[in-house]
């Protein structure tokens, strides 16, 4: 099935058995009270950035965008707009597509940096390639795929930034993996001073450990170099596990079947049955590695499956045939696809287009014999908020022994959370307050939360949850001495440790 990825598939068939039952059952309401956030403007002829959240609009001084090769003239450019930020008394700070939500991209009143690159230099022999740091990872797949090769780690969606994958530590669900900056071998980077350096496990080894999952506040990063493995088809396969026991099944397949590839999990989001069943799919090699299809993505049925998707929101009804097609209608179907074909499908297929709500990620990760634990705190606190929950995706992530503010300390179960928020003074009072409680549950299991996303935590919460906290915002000052790369999250949190 080289023309159309499962993922694709089984949306689609969601899309097109309940797109008729979707507006019938109940619609979701329009948000009402006060509109958050509140009508920003930018000062003095300034220019207005948000990120993903669409609820973080900042006024930044300068804003520019770098496609040149990093080879070439890109470095001197940026290195001309860092002086140029320093001598106004300016923060800097880059970022690519400003996928995060929380201003982790943005430079309040400063200058911002969008790298978006196409440059590209694969290896066959060592199984390595480099890459510009702006380039977006449908570009990664798309050469590489033609020479038979697939990315190590991405992120579960194509439209990021290959650097801002390594800033943010992002994993993916290629399986027995930390984050993808366990895949990257070395990079360059541009420090406040100016100077253009190399970082590795061997090389300005502090740098590259606090760079990854650094949020870009150790330098500009312009490129890589990364682990690639070999294409290859792969089969699924579906295994029905309660939600409480999904947690451990997990860890004891990939620990039972070497042969896996790829693995993720689902979890029932209905309030009826509210994290009570769940469902795993692992992909194995298929027999058959002959002539492997072009990577491809979902394309049109992806958009058709945004309709269903988003008629979930205030309908269970709604989220039992999802959930349905998920578990019983999916397996019936799906058939092989090549790995890169499963990773090649952007996050804005299934983008919201209500201009009175938005889409808010929130990530857990928990051990695996904690992960019941982890699923009875989730029913007592998400179903008493007023926050939609749309889509819960599982994955695993094994123990980090790179990064300093590192988030699988020990393999974890990753869950990641969709809801869909009210764009309100309420709906962001009770996503705060609800955001709190979760992360103080998951804390007092012995897990942690992800820190790209909206700024809710308590400095305290974050402290507990990332213990060497203050001893990065004090290599951030040895490194940066005049603070030029800033961001909300230091301005918020660790401008303060």
């Amino acid at each position: 099935m080289g023309h159309l990825t499962r993922r694709a598939l089984l949306a689609g068939v969601s899309a097109g058995v309940g797109l008729y039952a979707g507006r019938t059952l109940l619609a979701p309401t329009s948000a009402t009270g006060p509109v958050f956030p509140a009508e920003a403007q930018a000062d003095n002829g300034g220019i207005l950035l948000n990120d993903a959240s669409e609820l973080s609009p900042t006024a930044v001084a300068k804003h520019v965008v770098v496609t040149a090769d990093p080879r070439g003239e890109a470095v001197e450019n940026i290195r001309a707009l860092m002086a140029e930020a320093q001598g106004a008394g300016r923060p800097f700070i880059a970022s690519a597509a400003r996928h995060s939500m929380g201003g982790q991209s943005l430079a309040p009143g400063g200058s911002v940096l969008t790298l978006d690159q196409q440059w590209l230099e694969a290896d066959p022999a060592s199984r390595t390639y480099r890459v510009a740091a702006g380039a977006r990872w449908s570009t990664v797949i798309a050469r590489l795929d033609a020479i038979g090769f697939s990315p190590a780690v991405m992120q579960s969606n194509n439209d990021f930034g290959v650097a801002s994958t390594y800033c943010v530590n992002a994993h993916g669900w290629p399986v027995r993996f930390s984050g993808c900056g366990s895949t990257v071998r070395s990079l360059k980077m541009l420090l406040a001073d100016g100077t253009h350096v190399t970082c590795s496990r061997n090389e300005n080894v502090e740098l590259f450990r606090h760079a990854m999952g650094g949020y870009g506040l150790f330098g500009v990063i312009t490129e890589l170099e990364l682990d690639m493995v070999p294409n290859s088809r792969l089969e699924p396969g579906f295994e029905r596990v309660s939600g409480p026991d999904l947690g451990k099944r997990f860890a004891e397949i990939l620990d039972a079947d070497a042969s896996i590839q790829m693995a993720y999990g689902r979890l029932d989001v209905s309030l009826d049955r509210f994290f009570e069943d769940g469902l795993l799919i692992s992909y194995r090699p298929a027999a058959d590695q002959s002539d492997l299809p072009a990577a491809t993505g979902s394309g049109f049925v992806s958009r058709v499956s945004r309709e269903i998707f988003r008629r979930q929101v205030g309908s269970d009804g709604v989220k039992h045939m999802r959930w349905w097609t998920e578990t019983s209608l999916g397996p019936s179907i799906a058939g092989a696809s090549t790995r890169n074909s499963l990773m090649n499908e952007p996050v804005v297929t299934l983008d919201d287009l209500d201009p009175l709500r938005t889409d808010i990620l929130h990530e857990y990760f928990v051990a695996p014999s904690r992960f019941a634990e982890f699923v009875a705190l989730c029913r007592d606190v998400i179903p008493a908020s007023f926050q939609q929950l749309l889509n819960v995706t599982l994955r695993y992530v094994d123990t980090d022994r790179d990064s300093v503010l590192a988030y699988a300390t020990e393999p974890r179960i990753a869950a990641v959370m969709l809801f869909s928020q009210e764009k309100t003074v309420r709906g962001e009072a009770d996503m705060a307050r609800m955001t709190r409680e979760l992360i103080e549950r998951v804390l007092a299991i012995g897990g942690t939360y992800y820190l790209p996303y909206r700024p809710h935590a308590s400095i305290d919460q974050l402290v507990r949850g990332y213990p060497r906290a203050a001893s990065f915002a004090a290599s951030k000052r040895a490194f940066d001495k005049g603070l030029l790369f800033r961001n909300h999250l230091w301005d918020a949190y660790l401008a303060g440790l």
